[in-house]
């Protein structure tokens, strides 16, 4: 049989992998396959690259839409990344009848229900295994794997720069500014950290989780998204003496009023597996009604890891290029008309336990005040620990653990307490997930 052409858009690291990997598992691919997978027009700003890579058979062009109109090519392969022209290349490949695999998390967190929707008329499919969690296959673990299960939360650790930076400043002391630029250095993290380090990168890939997980529209806009910028290594030492550690976690969980849909730094009790998640490894945790909790591990980014879920679903797609576009496996796991309108709930309305610490003046009364503040609010202490004076310094740090609460109490209570005469500067707050299954 004819083996697919492919028209890969890209050749930085996913690509080049991509190409890597392909040429050498090319006859165990073709047997998963049932046919070839070769790649048979190429685009990339760098032709030169391409010739390294070994595409010397294929056709290179400098123009990428020249791949996207090619009669020849049957999947699109884009791996630009960005919103632009990203958007408009895949956009038109669908027109143009083209099946399309991407590993562009920011592009169909923001536009994927567009592109959806244009491949559903079209009749073509778009997969984006690779779009999160690099070499993780969660997107199919939960859109196919658990399709029995009412999905009920879904955590994640699925940004491997901040993982790394929370790891060094627990294993090493460190604080953030260092070890930021350390993965730089290394390659972890870009000349501009934003999207890794504010969380924004995570959020992306956890709107598509939670679509998937919960039938679902993609609604990143509706997503709170908080960073690790802030987190100081005092924080990450005291957590440890309370039986925690520190990660960036996306969390999406089922309620009865709507959906939690939140990235920010968590507090995790040590003892969970997914709290020795560490390093730029990337980690999902999926609670289903049926099968419990199940929990998936490995390389969240990288030029191979990424490049076997980006053939993975070039293999998917072959296998479905003669099925009834009726029967195959919706985008977002469940039929494009039984999605449903589950509110995403603001932050104010979530509920979760606290880490705070506050620095308070050295003298009776102050602890008192902050009790009798949480009090009148309804939230419960469960741990406290505070740090012996230093000679010389008013203010020592005073650590609470509270139990779960709802968000807009929390924020009225720290309102007060930052307004004690006791208490110095802003309080730092990190919530607290037990992740119990």
């Amino acid at each position: 049989m004819k083996p697919v052409c492919v028209g890969l858009l890209g050749l930085g690291t996913v690509g080049g992998g991509t190409v890597v990997v392909l040429g050498r598992n090319a006859d165990e691919i073709a047997r998963r396959a049932g046919r070839g997978i070769e790649i048979g027009h190429a685009a990339a700003a760098n032709l030169n690259r391409a010739r390294e890579l070994g595409l010397s058979d294929a056709r290179l062009s400098a123009d990428p839409a020249e791949v996207v109109r090619d009669p020849d090519v049957d999947i699109v392969v884009e791996l630009f990344g960005g919103y632009e022209p990203a958007r408009t290349l895949i956009l038109d490949a669908i027109a143009h009848g083209k099946h399309v695999v991407t590993a562009n998390k920011a592009l169909i967190a923001l536009h994927g229900n567009e592109i959806f929707a244009a491949a559903r008329e079209r009749g073509v499919m778009v997969a984006f295994e690779a779009a999160v969690a690099g070499g993780i296959p969660i997107i199919k673990a939960i859109r196919e794997g658990l399709a029995a299960n009412r999905i009920e939360w879904v955590a994640g650790i699925i940004n491997g720069t901040s993982n790394f930076i929370l790891t060094e400043m627990r294993d090493r002391g460190r604080e953030f500014a260092d070890v930021l630029a350390e993965a730089q250095r290394l390659g972890y993290a870009e000349a501009d950290p934003t999207f890794d380090v504010e969380g924004v990168d995570a959020a992306h890939k956890l709107t598509i989780l939670a679509a998937i997980a919960f039938g679902v529209p993609l609604q990143f806009d509706k997503a709170y998204v908080e960073g690790i910028s802030r987190i100081a290594r005092e924080d990450v030492a005291y957590a440890e003496e309370l039986g925690y550690r520190i990660k960036l976690l996306g969390m999406a969980r089922r309620t009865a009023k709507g959906i939690e849909l939140r990235v920010h730094p968590t507090l995790i009790p040590e003892r969970r597996l997914i709290a020795n998640v560490d390093g730029v490894m990337n980690a999902v945790l999926v609670k289903g009604d049926a099968v419990g909790a199940t929990l998936y591990y490995g390389a969240g980014a990288g030029a191979e890891p990424t490049a076997s879920a980006v053939i993975a679903d070039l293999v998917d797609v072959t296998r479905a290029l003669t099925t009834d576009p009726e029967n195959r496996v919706p985008h977002l796991a469940f039929q494009a008309d039984a999605l449903t309108d589950l509110p995403i709930l603001p932050m104010e309305a979530v509920e979760t336990a606290y880490y705070l610490r506050i620095a308070a003046a050295d003298r009776p009364g102050v602890l008192a005040e902050v009790a009798r503040i949480l009090g009148d609010r309804g939230i419960s202490i469960e741990a406290l620990m505070q740090k012996e004076p230093v000679p010389g310094v008013e203010h020592v740090p005073l650590i609470m653990l509270t139990h779960r609460v709802k968000e807009g109490r929390m924020n009225e209570a720290i309102t007060r307490i930052e307004a004690l005469d006791g208490v110095a500067g802003k309080v730092v707050r990190i919530r607290v997930e037990r992740l119990d299954a």
